[in-house]
């Protein structure tokens, strides 16, 4: 990639009057030696598993295999046909749409990692839920996925995106990222602007620690993912209404670094302390262990 920052990212999207999108096509083509039609087909083919995955999560049984999770979409779905969202009805179907990607996956479903199966339903759920609002068509959504792979490497490369290695900011809070930014460009703004909605982004989840209950992928990550997409939407908006990240964003980026190697191992995915380690969260580890012996 001819890009290793945010910054020039944005300023090589900028000299060549290309969208993030097209520079993150040209370059992905480039490096794996592929064909850009054929990238962008594998794109295309991601977002179809995406869209199946919320329509699962909205219309089958997606109880896991522990019992804790499932169906919570469905509620969501189902409350807004019966009630005035407090959140508006738009957030809270990209917000229904997420956790039902999050629920397929909790019950082995098929998901596509954006960018890991932990955060896997915040893009799905702020692209799909746009999609249908906005009516655009599926190859605007696959240039969207593009410019969040885009920013998704930048973090990667100089952050994290795993939560054993960061907390939860480097996987909720990247596809957060992730999500805001693309949707930027996906409503027409700029990579400038793209850039401080990824700021804007990663900003509000600094310090979020993973501690999964039991350690599975379920509880706390799954409303995790519900609230992401909404934050998602939240930071796009700020930026396209011009709002600055004032601490750049690739800074930003640096401090999820700082915070994530200071963070204590207990809160990096070991289920040894914060949620999973409250009365409620040690009886239910209890109750796993004892239903695998029998």
């Amino acid at each position: 990639m001819r890009f290793r920052t945010l910054k020039q990212l944005a300023e090589l999207s900028m000299s060549e009057g290309k969208t993030i999108a097209e520079v993150m096509l040209a370059d992905q083509s480039q490096e794996s030696g592929k064909p850009p039609e054929y990238v962008f087909q594998k794109m295309r083919d991601y977002y179809q598993i995406m869209k199946e995955a919320v329509a699962k999560g909205l219309t089958e049984d997606t109880t896991s295999r522990s019992g804790l999770t499932g169906k919570d979409a469905q509620r969501v779905a189902s409350y807004l046909t019966t009630s005035e969202a407090s959140l508006g009805e738009e957030a809270c179907k990209a917000m229904a749409y997420a956790l039902a990607v999050s629920e397929v996956n909790a019950s082995m479903g098929r998901i596509i990692a954006t960018p890991t199966a932990g955060s896997c339903g915040i893009i799905p759920g702020v692209f799909i839920s746009s999609q249908q609002r906005f009516g655009w068509d599926d190859d605007h959504m696959v240039n969207g996925l593009l410019s969040a792979g885009a920013i998704g490497y930048v973090i990667a490369n100089n952050s994290f995106v795993s939560g054993a290695e960061g907390g939860c900011q480097a996987e909720v809070g990247s596809a957060i990222g992730m999500a805001a930014g693309a949707l930027v460009e996906l409503r027409g703004g700029t990579p400038e602007q793209a850039m401080h909605a990824v700021g804007l982004a990663l900003k509000n989840t600094l310090g979020l620690i993973c501690d999964p209950v039991g350690g599975l992928v379920e509880i706390p990550c799954i409303v995790r993912n519900g609230f992401g997409a909404v934050n998602a939407m939240a930071a796009a908006d700020m930026a396209l209404a011009g709002v600055r990240s004032v601490i750049p964003s690739d800074e930003v980026v640096q401090v999820m670094y700082e915070v994530g190697t200071a963070m204590p191992e207990k809160h990096r995915e070991t289920a040894k302390g914060g949620l999973a380690q409250t009365p409620t969260g040690r009886q239910i580890m209890k109750e796993l262990n004892l239903s695998k012996k029998r």
